[in-house]
């Protein structure tokens, strides 16, 4: 029996072909696709630096679990262990377990639950759980978490449903898109595979990581603009554009105003 740190031991193997372009990295383009996590890092935490400084536990936890999506990604397509397999997908599983604790809004909880230290515990629980059975069938792993992903979208629904603001909409559809495009690259990777090779374009779990870079991009400034209004009531948040409004691609980060009564 294989160990579970040896090369190619994962029951998961992308369409692109094995040690084609290095004896060491077993999928090349896969791996240095990953790049982009390593970038997302700093842009989310450098265009974001107001609500950084206003909850600087929140950002710094949630930067440190994409930092360790990248690391372990990169390592699972670089070896396609089990171990990396593992990494990768639970890293992802905690990550969003994360974002449930830190942005979900109270307004949400289930009836049972009465503040958000029992909520936290129930996402704990839950989180456990999930990664327990992980072990038993890692090869449904990913499936799992993305229809973890559709629930944060009605979640995103629901409070557009709620805003009026036309540039909360504009990034959240944006958002929405990045992910369409993400998310069909994942699956066609993994279910056309034999088509892909046939005319010889095995790259698209490579564009899965690109896209859904980009797509945390529009995702991360819009939940943090509603933990705000939901959280923070003492500021007004702005979503605005960098480098600036006007031009034709443009990174989306929250802008925190003061409020202020008026008598």
């Amino acid at each position: 029996m294989p160990s579970i740190f040896a090369y190619l031991s994962s029951e998961v193997d992308w369409c692109e072909d094995n040690f084609q372009h290095s004896e060491v990295i077993a999928e090349y383009y896969n791996t240095i696709s990953n790049v982009s996590f390593f970038l997302l890092l700093p842009t989310l935490l450098y265009l974001n630096h107001q609500y950084v400084q206003q909850r600087p536990f929140s950002a710094y936890s949630l930067a440190i679990m994409l930092l360790l999506v990248g690391t372990f990604s990169t390592y699972y397509h670089v070896t396609l262990s089990y171990v990396g397999q593992m990494l990768d997908e639970l890293a992802i599983l905690w990550t969003l377990a994360l974002k449930y604790v830190l942005w979900f809004p109270k307004c949400y909880f289930p009836g049972f639950i009465k503040n958000r230290t029992q909520f936290v515990q129930l996402i704990g629980v839950t989180t456990v759980i999930c990664t327990l059975m992980s072990f038993i069938k890692p090869v449904f792993n990913a499936y799992l978490l993305n229809c973890i992903s559709l629930h944060l979208l009605y979640l995103t629904f629901q409070e557009l449903k709620k805003c009026s603001n036309p540039r909360v909409h504009r990034i959240a559809a944006f958002m929405v898109m990045w992910w369409v495009l993400a998310i069909s690259c994942w699956l066609s990777d993994r279910w056309f595979c034999g088509f892909w090779q046939r005319i010889n374009f095995c790259y698209l779990h490579s564009f899965w990581h690109l896209l859904i870079s980009i797509a945390l991009l529009y995702c991360c400034p819009l939940f943090i603009y509603f933990d705000v209004v939901h959280e923070i009531p003492s500021f007004e948040p702005e979503l605005e554009y960098w480098p600036s409004d006007s031009w034709p691609i443009a990174l989306p980060y929250l802008a925190l105003r003061k409020s202020y009564k008026r008598c």
